[in-house]
């Protein structure tokens, strides 16, 4: 008997040599299909990315869970789209979800994201929440409008607290592709049309910026589009003078800058970032300026190291926009102008989130900076990159990240920050646990196309979607949008101190190479309690939930 044993040691161990190898083979296999699902291409131009393909869901039940928290060290996501009792709703999707916080009141944060309220349809609408508790505890009031296809949600506050809700509208034969804008004085518990229905132009991809300085155009709202709009007449810039009551006639955009933000500096000059044959940095001196027609005075190509992509990781959708962003702390960094992407750097099919800076207004800009810190690797993605500049002239930005995963695939939220300008960015940092992006698809083979984050002095809040959510009825993840607060200092408090408006003092644009600000220290604060919100206007009752 102890000779067999003996000698079965080996074969035992050779049988388990074999069984690793063939268990290695099978996630070096799974690892590069996953990253292959679908083929990685340039993201496309004068192509409707948002398509009425489904109508509404029939009836079904509605059935709930408890809300998700999903904790990962320090850093707490809370679960958004939640019922009015405060619980998951299982069987529907949310991405695309669009942050903004009342400046004067940092509790008070509304997200708007697409509303699918069944993943057997993607029949989408205009769905949000608002906070009072700093993103603790949400409320789900339901869509802007039952039954009315609506997509490509796009929110802002002004430096007073008023939200502004940006949405792309159309209809069963996509026979217009046009924006509504809707207002909200009360933190975003409800909403009211400002512009009629296909009021405000735009289009799709649409994105909003509001004038927030001391000059001329002050209140001012401008929109950008990726050429699929209401008028369908090349990329488009639209202006409203009166709150977003009404949109003067659209204006081509030189270059067709798509997919890209837009942002006011202290001077009150207007800049649009997108990609174009490269991408773009155009901006407008006179736009602010009432009574002229907006012209277009400077155009700068911008290199970011690759090109915006489709598909990959997100087969049916972006792998990331553009977003850009200017500094207007007063600081030394006053005026900057910085732009990131996630980007698919030539020869590869993955993405990486690069970023560069200018110190002149916009005429040049450095080098691409590489923000994901962990080595090249063509497996990994680095999707969905984006960024926001703090009032203090801080950055921070945030991205879904492979890079811990052994298939390739799964991804984390991750975060870094930058108090110099972007000259040097702190090492990155986790936020999230992991989860599969490829569960939980309405109908469409994507998570959205981006997140948003908003910072203040000591932070930012992220909105963001993800699958943390399990649906025993298919046996697969749930998108659902979360809300987290990352900060430089690792304080998991989600509840910022509110930021006073910065002055509005017109500052000339430095050109000096920006000098490293040491990182602001944060007065502790206690740990808000939760409390419970009042009972919001009832949600519909069970009707057709698409």
């Amino acid at each position: 008997m102890r000779r067999s044993t003996v000698s079965l040691v080996p074969l035992i161990f050779l049988a388990l040599l074999f069984a690793l190898s063939v268990a290695s083979a099978f996630s070096e296999a799974t690892a590069d299909k996953s990253a292959q699902l679908a083929p990685t291409r340039k993201a496309p131009r004068n192509e409707a990315l948002e398509k009425y393909d489904n109508p509404p869901a029939r009836p079904r039940k509605i059935e709930t869970s408890p809300r998700k928290v999903s904790q990962f060290g320090i850093f707490t996501s809370y679960q958004v789209n939640v019922d009015a009792s405060g619980n998951n709703i299982i069987g529907d999707a949310a991405n695309e979800c669009a942050i903004s916080v009342d400046p004067t009141d940092g509790n008070k944060m509304t997200i708007a994201w697409r509303q699918f309220n069944d993943v057997t349809s993607n029949f989408r609408q205009g769905g949000w929440g608002y906070t009072t508790d700093g993103g603790i505890t949400w409320t789900f009031p339901g869509v802007l409008q039952d039954n009315v296809f609506r997509s490509d949600p796009v929110t802002q506050s002004d430096e007073v607290g008023n939200f502004f809700y940006l949405s792309l509208r159309s209809d069963q034969n996509q026979s217009f592709f046009c924006d509504d804008l809707w207002g909200s004085t009360n933190g975003g518990q409800s909403w009211v049309e400002r512009s009629p229905d296909q009021g405000a132009g735009g289009g799709d991809k649409q994105w909003l910026t509001i004038d927030k300085t001391g000059g001329p155009g002050h209140g001012f709202q401008y929109q950008a589009d990726d050429g699929v709009n209401c008028s369908g007449f090349g990329v488009e810039f639209q202006r409203s003078t009166d709150g977003g009551a009404t949109w003067q006639a659209p204006i081509v955009v030189p270059q067709g800058p798509v997919y890209g933000t837009l942002d006011v500096d202290t001077n009150g000059n207007l800049f649009i970032g997108g990609e174009g044959n490269t991408f773009y940095c155009v901006r407008s001196s006179n736009a602010q300026i009432g009574g002229q027609t907006p012209t277009f005075d400077q155009v700068t190509s911008v290199s970011l190291g690759g090109d915006l992509g489709f598909g990959g990781i997100n087969p049916g959708g972006l792998d990331g926009m553009l977003f850009l962003a200017v500094d207007r702390s007063g600081g030394p960094t006053n005026n900057n102008i910085y732009m990131l992407a996630s980007v698919v750097p030539p020869g590869r099919s993955t993405t990486d989130v690069m970023f560069a800076r200018s110190t002149d207004g916009g005429l040049t800009f450095s080098t691409p900076q590489k923000i994901n810190d962990d080595p090249v690797n063509s497996s990994k993605w680095h999707w969905f990159g984006t960024f926001a500049v703090a009032p203090n002239g801080r950055l921070d930005a945030v991205w879904h990240d492979s890079r811990n995963a052994a298939n390739n695939t799964d991804s984390q939220l991750f975060y870094s920050w930058s108090t110099d300008g972007g000259v040097t960015w702190a090492p990155n940092v986790a936020v999230s646990n992991p989860f599969n992006p490829f569960e939980g698809y309405p109908n469409q083979s994507k998570i959205g196309d981006y997140i948003t984050i908003v910072s203040d002095n000591t932070g930012g809040n992220v909105a963001y979607s993800a699958t943390f959510n399990f649906n025993p009825n298919n046996g697969q993840h749930e998108e659902d949008v979360y809300c987290v607060r990352v900060s430089p200092t690792g304080v998991p408090s989600p509840t910022p101190t509110p930021t006073p408006t910065p002055s509005a003092t017109v500052t000339p644009t430095p050109t000096a190479t920006p000098t490293v600000t040491p990182t602001p220290t944060v007065t502790p604060r206690p740990t808000p309690t939760p409390r419970t919100i009042p009972t919001p206007r009832a949600r519909p009752t069970p009707r057709p939930r698409p």
